[in-house]
């Protein structure tokens, strides 16, 4: 039971709180609903010193700073990203889930325009996802790719010298020929992936999802409505308008962001600028093809 002064307490600063809002910034008025806005863009894991990707360590604070907002009433998250490492993009999906179950909030997913593969698996975080009607959805799937150079080598007279112990230890030589039985272990394990990710699908949508499975975990793609219509979204819309339509025309929506001066936008990923400027060029440019290969999958 609360105490008769506690009570005249709360009432008083009621009061005040009512004489106030019209007069000072929106931000501080009493009442006023907030839903931080939490933007994950990006491929997953991609990340070198000049071109950081998304992953748990990137995202993380920013996340603890969103659900810790005062006044919160949702979390909203908007995603664009073609997908990338399944392991980072499950740990970003368990750290959203841990911290909803936490705080007792709502997370929305606003996709822009994709949430694939793992971006997808991000969006499952969410109690409900949003999409733009043009908005690319799906691609439940595992994939690996490679390159192979043995006979380019053979050509050039170049010689390949490996020296292992441990039976297994170079797998997938792009230098070598192909073994079929590493293929097959290979297989085995992106199995073992796709598996883990369709629970978590199943276990995020529920009977939410009404598509057939053969269809819906094929590693095939959709666009917003068609996803819609398989229970893979649950509407379409984007984040303003949504946020207004629930939670009132006076809803905060204020961007959760790393707070970085010159130098920390100059040298993202790094506090050594020799460092990020001599860091292997070749592993800059294999990012950024590698990226760009990821979002080319979606006519992006």
């Amino acid at each position: 039971m609360t105490p008769p002064f506690a009570t005249g307490i709360q009432n008083v600063l009621a009061s005040l709180g009512a004489l106030f809002n019209p007069i000072v910034p929106r931000r501080w008025r009493v009442g006023v609903p907030v839903v931080p806005v939490v933007r994950l863009s990006g491929v997953i894991g991609f990340s070198t010193p000049l071109r950081p990707g998304l992953t748990l360590a990137g995202t993380a604070n920013l996340l603890d700073k969103a659900f810790k907002m005062r006044g919160a009433k949702a979390v909203a998250l908007v995603i664009n990203s073609p997908g990338g490492s399944a392991a980072q993009s499950h740990l970003i999906h368990a750290r959203i889930r841990s911290l909803a179950a936490e705080k007792k909030l709502p997370v929305i997913a606003f996709v822009e325009d994709v949430a694939a593969s793992g971006g997808y698996m991000i969006a499952c975080a969410a109690d409900e996802i949003v999409c733009d009607p043009s908005s690319i959805v799906g691609s439940i799937g595992v994939v690996g790719a490679s390159f192979g150079f043995d006979e380019a080598i053979k050509k050039l007279g170049i010689q390949r010298r490996v020296y292992t112990a441990g039976e297994h230890k170079v797998m997938l030589d792009p230098f070598q020929p192909e073994k079929p039985e590493e293929v097959a272990r290979l297989l085995a394990i992106q199995q073992q992936i796709h598996g883990n990710f369709i629970d978590l699908v199943k276990a995020s949508r529920g009977s939410r999802l009404t598509g057939p499975e053969k269809t819906l975990f094929s590693g095939e793609y959709w666009l917003a409505s068609t996803a819609l219509g398989y229970g893979l979204i649950d509407r379409m819309g984007e984040v303003r308008s949504v946020l207004r339509e629930r939670y009132g025309e006076d809803v905060l929506m204020p961007l959760v962001a790393t707070a970085r001066g010159l130098f920390g936008r100059l040298f993202p990923a790094t506090d050594n600028p020799d460092l990020a400027i001599r860091s292997g060029v070749a592993d800059e440019v294999v990012s950024a093809i590698e990226a760009r290969a990821l979002w080319a999958r979606f006519g992006l």
